[in-house]
């Protein structure tokens, strides 16, 4: 199968071929990265319609609220990704403590993040007096967003790619050796951001789901999960995980989805159940 596919490879896509570049644009010895404005995009749009989305009636927050959010928010994005990638996937790092820090040389972990960022609003709503839940809801809603920007980012530099396959669409990516390869970061991109985005959007729009705690957030969670546990039939394992893999039937990105999969079933069950909350809104 790979002979076949290395004597057609002049049939595919060469990733070179795009005109892609990790940097914005580089000035002396400072380079911008694409990956860089991905974070900053998914935090930016991500507050605006969060903004949008408390403006409704019911909302479990005030502006005040959200503007402080922020800060809590970013910082559990980067330090539950960062941390996450290197306790599930690169542990080794531990044995040079300040490697964590390197944040300019990649390794993020989703997982990681959506630790994070729970944990910074189990932190703010605790602090302010706010209903967890719903606060999640509504956070829930403006995540495709980071992901989305993410999973592109990924593609722009060529990395994450996906299994060897013969596939029309497949891209030979300069780090991914001579076959072509699924482009599986756009898979996850159109999974996780805007399909995630669409089924939100329409459950808080157009029905009375924000009203009933825990369910926007056990639907996102439900999303992810199912859609990272397909993609990763499709995505090549981390080099230093194949081994992982084989043993257990199973890729490290799929047995962490296992327990979204499981509480985004929990809370969509206990959220059809909820009584329905009220439609007063958080205006202090």
């Amino acid at each position: 199968m790979i002979l076949t596919l290395l004597s057609s490879a002049g049939d595919f896509t060469q990733f070179s071929d795009l005109g892609l570049s990790k940097d914005i644009f580089t000035i002396g010895g400072f380079s911008l990265k694409w990956y860089s404005m991905a974070y900053l995009a998914g935090i930016l749009i991500g507050y605006w319609y969060l903004l949008k989305l408390i403006a409704q009636p019911g909302a479990p927050m005030s502006r005040r609220h959200a503007d402080d959010f922020v800060l809590y928010a970013t910082l559990g994005i980067i330090l539950g990704g960062r941390l996450g990638y290197v306790f599930f996937y690169q542990p080794e790092i531990l044995q040079n403590p300040l490697d964590v820090l390197k944040l300019w040389e990649g390794g993020m972990s989703l997982h990681g993040g959506a630790l994070g960022v729970i944990i910074a609003i189990w932190w703010f709503t605790r602090r302010n007096s706010l209903s967890f839940l719903r606060v999640c809801d509504y956070v829930a809603c403006v995540i495709p967003f980071g992901l989305l920007f993410g999973r592109l980012a990924n593609f722009v530099n060529g990395e994450l790619w996906g299994r060897v396959t013969d596939v029309p669409w497949a891209i030979i990516f300069p780090t991914g050796g001579p076959e072509p390869r699924h482009p599986s970061q756009l898979y996850e991109a159109g999974l996780e951001g805007l399909l995630m985005f669409a089924i939100l959007w329409f459950l808080f729009w157009k029905t009375d789901a924000r009203y009933k705690p825990g369910l926007l957030v056990g639907t996102a969670a439900l999303d992810y999960g199912l859609s990272r546990f397909v993609v990763e039939f499709f995505r090549q394992p981390d080099a230093h995980l194949t081994e992982f893999a084989q043993n257990t039937g199973l890729t490290m990105g799929q047995w962490l989805t296992v327990p979204m999969i499981l509480v985004g079933l929990f809370l969509v069950i206990t959220a059809l159940r909820r009584p329905r909350a009220g439609k007063e809104m958080v205006t202090e």
